[in-house]
């Protein structure tokens, strides 16, 4: 997974460095709206690192909360300087602007798109030490628990709106199952609450998953892809028993629209 990775975020490092900054002595603010630790923030923290000698410092600002509406809103009234961006995400621009009846921002007219930096598969995770109780060990284990015991289970994600939540309502939805949906503020506190049993799944983010993975303290039972991840390759698709089914993630960097023409790309 770093090998696909690590690539992607020098395409967007060489985005970011190539574009001159308005100020050599301000250092550019890199909003992050999700918490510490987690996927995207761990990649905005690698990006940084690559831009370090051509722009200096990045301050990065997690600003969490409201499935990721507070971050996005603080880069959509920023001071149009320049030295503001932030993080785009699914939730932030895909879902949310269908979830909440009122937007502190405009998805579509408030950003200007700078560059993305990944697009990655989800997982569906369960507890090692659940999946063993529970005999859970197959997709197929885990929908025949879910329909024999209703309101049984329940599932953590990054907040309302991510992808991971949205997977997992399409999943409850297409595998005729019901699940407790307890969001966090964060991929990195809802997958912290699985590995310590708070939750007994998630759809994480494959690319932070998979140490845990490989470590056995997780259990992965399908990819939200429609084919097989060569990452996990005997790990099947959720689309081989529910047809259709996929999910993944992206993110990118964007600065607010009313920002200098000289700073920032359109």
């Amino acid at each position: 997974m770093k090998r696909r990775v690590l690539p992607l975020l020098v395409l967007a490092a060489l985005a970011l460095a190539g574009v001159p900054a308005l100020s050599q002595t301000r250092p550019i603010r890199l909003i992050v709206p999700y918490a510490a630790g987690g996927p995207i923030d761990i990649t905005a923290r690698v990006l940084t690192e690559r831009v370090r000698d051509t722009l200096g410092p990045v301050v990065i600002e997690n600003r969490a909360g409201a499935g990721g509406n507070i971050g996005a809103d603080a880069v959509a009234k920023a001071t149009p300087d320049g030295l503001t961006i932030g993080i785009a995400a699914t939730a932030t621009h895909a879902v949310n602007p269908w979830l909440y009846s009122r937007m502190p921002y405009r998805a579509e007219a408030d950003f200007a798109p700078i560059t993305q930096m990944l697009r990655v598969p989800n997982v569906l995770v369960i507890n090692a030490e659940a999946a063993q109780r529970l005999n859970i060990h197959t997709l197929q284990d885990l929908i025949v628990y879910a329909r024999a015991n209703p309101g049984k289970l329940n599932y953590g994600s990054g907040g309302n709106g991510s992808a991971g939540h949205l997977a997992g309502e399409l999943f409850k939805s297409r595998a005729g199952i019901f699940a407790v949906h307890i969001p966090y503020n964060g991929g990195n506190p809802a997958q912290l609450a699985l590995l310590g049993g708070q939750v007994d799944f998630n759809f994480d983010n494959l690319a932070t998953a998979s140490a845990n993975i490989r470590a056995g303290k997780l259990k992965a039972l399908a990819v939200t892809t429609l084919r097989r991840s060569p990452a996990l390759p005997r790990v099947p698709a959720v689309a081989e028993m529910l047809p259709g089914f996929a999910v993944d993630t992206w993110w990118g960097l964007v600065a607010r629209r009313a920002r200098p023409k000289r700073c920032w790309p359109a």
